[in-house]
């Protein structure tokens, strides 16, 4: 964030910087928002959050990654304030799709997101590196694991969406 201007309350002339048409995004700029929230990054013409952004929330939840009309969409990386993140893949403003969660206590899931929510198939890690006994691997609904079986398959393409993620969260903004 050192490239943002911390008296600048507007677009104004940070937005003169032309962008890639073709993901829909025409300007790159910053927006500091009343609550204290701020966003550099690409815009839309109809002023959304459009294209690749990064998000800094007052309470210190950062959300580095693509964006679409405005929402989290695509791939992305969020950091909580707490010390939980998640890297993977967005839908509208939700973890959705494969990634990773890992909790502040150092519990992670790797696998499949629907609505925010660990929802699909994937596995569970605990900080000692230990999956639980009887292992915690199989299909999840609503955070709970409710039928096991093997997913590697899952797993890795999970780690593999965090992976892509991560790499596009070393933008130049």
């Amino acid at each position: 964030m050192d490239d943002y201007d911390e008296g600048q309350q507007g677009r104004g002339s940070s937005m003169a910087m032309e962008s890639s048409a073709a993901q829909g995004a025409v300007k790159v700029g910053g927006w500091r928002y009343e609550d204290s929230t701020r966003y550099i990054g690409e815009w839309n013409q109809r002023g959304m959050k459009h294209g690749v952004g990064h998000l800094q929330f007052a309470d210190g939840t950062r959300y580095d990654g693509q964006f679409f009309e405005g929402m989290s969409h695509g791939l992305g990386c969020m950091w909580f304030a707490d010390g939980a993140k998640y890297e993977g893949e967005f839908m509208n403003g939700w973890f959705h799709g494969f990634g990773i969660f890992w909790r502040a206590d150092g519990m992670k899931f790797e696998g499949e997101f629907r609505g925010g929510k660990v929802w699909g198939h994937g596995l569970v890690t605990y900080k000692d590196f230990t999956h639980g006994f009887p292992r915690n691997e199989g299909y999840f609904q609503d955070c709970r694991l409710v039928r096991k079986l093997r997913c590697p398959e899952v797993v890795q393409k999970a780690q593999k969406c965090a992976l892509m993620a991560r790499s596009q969260c070393d933008h130049p903004y």
